[in-house]
């Protein structure tokens, strides 16, 4: 029988409550004059910088969230998941996308069974695949090199690859690679949205990607079967088999469809959707494009930080706690993810399902209803571009966490002549001052210093006292992104 206990019922999560309004009696002005504090909510891994010193907590506050996490068997939940237990338990699945991204001498086991090798024997298949189509030893019907990908999927079979495409279009090895190749996604099933994908491509020299677990995603085969339309117009039904790949584990309904079964890439129901990017869904379309060498760096060393580094020094269990913070405790709906790099433009996008998608409850894993706040609302736009948006909400008039990320070196430096900065030292210099603005605010006092009209000063004070996360990475390549 399922348990009603809920963690709101417990200690910590009391102790926490209790402990909301002596945070809001300290301004961040104060805690951020603590310098050792500061320099305690600095982490760093692999290349990645994280500072927290700007969210409304203290030391104690850490220390009761660390209690929280404990309460609700963090650390077990981890290791149920890294060993492959059936932590889905309203589909009975495991949740097993670390191991798409194992190493191939990893052991990671489903009912007993270690998966890894499963994974690299799609993988290995991908790659000889993508190296046939782009070696040209793959050819479409009449003869031609097949140089444009159409990867038709929703969902997660299209927000995660569509968000690695568009970081990697301007990775200078990546590009180098791609040079003559095009690579699109549709998804939506309005007719528009097949038009602009189709709009300049020759049927002769297009390969389309159908992604869809059971091959049955309304949709997904709608647009299917209408690209299939547009090849056979073109090229005749025969050739459906040349132009035509999925990825999918329904193998008679792939046949049935007119596609070879040979040519369908396998992947797995412990893989949830929004987190497929590494799977056949996201490597195969990306590979096509990249070439897999790329691709392969997309691998992610922080699975195994998140396995076993301390709560306090484990950089998405930090982000977690102090989101779960913010929502719950705090009562902030909503969260900016703002990356001051327009590589990262479809960022924001695949974050909104990634988390709205699994957090998006209004019960607890054991069907008994939650009477709080779950989840936050994900939006954002990269930069400076968000920043002559909705910044102006965010300074003066909701209380919206921010999420900075910024980058240390961009790939496609400009350094012109006369300019006392170059371009991305103009747009780093945004992304240290917006936080601190956030943080510190502007009073009525430094308005008047700096000869403010005082008709104007309600205008343009600024409380401050606003929480946000910075950021920050080393470069954009393909293995950072992955990160």
């Amino acid at each position: 029988m399922a348990s009603s206990s809920l963690i709101c019922e417990t200690g910590p999560w009391k102790d926490l409550r209790a402990h909301v309004e002596d945070i809001k009696k300290t301004h961040l002005r104060e805690l951020l004059s603590d310098t050792e504090r500061c320099k305690s909510m600095m982490v760093e891994f692999d290349g990645v910088f994280l500072d927290y010193s700007r969210q409304c907590v203290n030391l104690d506050t850490l220390n009761k969230l660390h209690n929280l996490a404990e309460a609700s068997h963090l650390k077990e939940k981890i290791n149920l998941m890294f060993n492959g237990e059936r932590i889905n338990s309203t589909e009975n699945r495991s949740v097993l996308h670390i191991a798409l991204r194992a190493p191939r001498d990893s052991i990671i086991n489903n009912d007993g069974k270690n998966v890894v090798p499963d994974v690299w024997q799609v993988l290995d298949k991908i790659q000889d695949f993508s190296e046939s189509v782009r070696s040209g030893a793959w050819i479409g019907a009449t003869g031609k090199v097949l140089k444009d990908v159409i990867a038709i999927g929703i969902g997660g079979s299209f927000l995660g690859p569509l968000f690695v495409h568009t970081a990697l279009q301007t990775d200078p090895e990546a590009a180098d690679f791609a040079q003559g190749r095009q690579l699109r996604f549709l998804a939506n099933v309005d007719p528009i949205d097949v038009a602009r994908n189709i709009a300049g491509l020759n049927p002769e020299t297009t390969l389309v990607v159908v992604v869809s677990k059971t091959f049955t995603t309304a949709e997904t085969m709608l647009n299917a079967r209408t690209l299939r339309e547009w090849i056979t117009a073109s090229l005749g039904p025969q050739a459906v088999a040349k132009h035509m790949v999925a990825i999918s584990t329904n193998l008679t309904l792939v046949e049935k469809f007119g596609i070879d079964p040979n040519n369908a890439f396998a992947f797995w129901d412990w893989v949830g959707g929004r987190y497929s990017v590494c799977s056949a869904v996201g490597v195969l379309p990306l590979s096509l494009q990249y070439g897999f060498s790329v691709v392969e760096k997309y691998t992610s060393s922080i699975d195994q930080h998140f396995y076993s580094a301390p709560f306090a020094k484990n950089l998405p269990v930090l982000l977690g706690l102090l989101s779960v913070w913010n929502v719950s405790f705090l009562g902030f709906p909503a969260r900016a993810i703002l990356p001051y790099s327009q590589a990262l433009e479809k960022f924001a996008p695949h974050i909104q399902q990634v988390s709205m998608e699994s957090n998006g409850k209004g019960v607890s894993i054991n069907g008994v209803p939650l009477p709080y706040e779950t989840g936050e609302i994900d939006f954002g736009e990269p930069g400076t571009n968000g920043q002559h948006s909705f910044y102006q909400l965010i300074h003066q008039g909701r209380v919206i966490p921010c999420d900075f990320i910024g980058v240390v070196k961009s790939h496609i430096p400009v350094y012109l002549e006369g300019e006392m900065v170059s371009n991305h030292d103009e747009l780093m210099s945004n992304f240290f001052a917006q936080p601190d603005a956030l943080a510190y605010g502007k009073t009525a006092g430094q308005l008047l210093k700096e000869d403010v009209p005082r008709p104007l000063i309600p205008h343009k004070t600024f409380s401050g006292n606003r929480p946000s996360f910075s950021l920050l990475l080393p470069s954009l390549n393909a293995y950072n992104i992955g990160q």
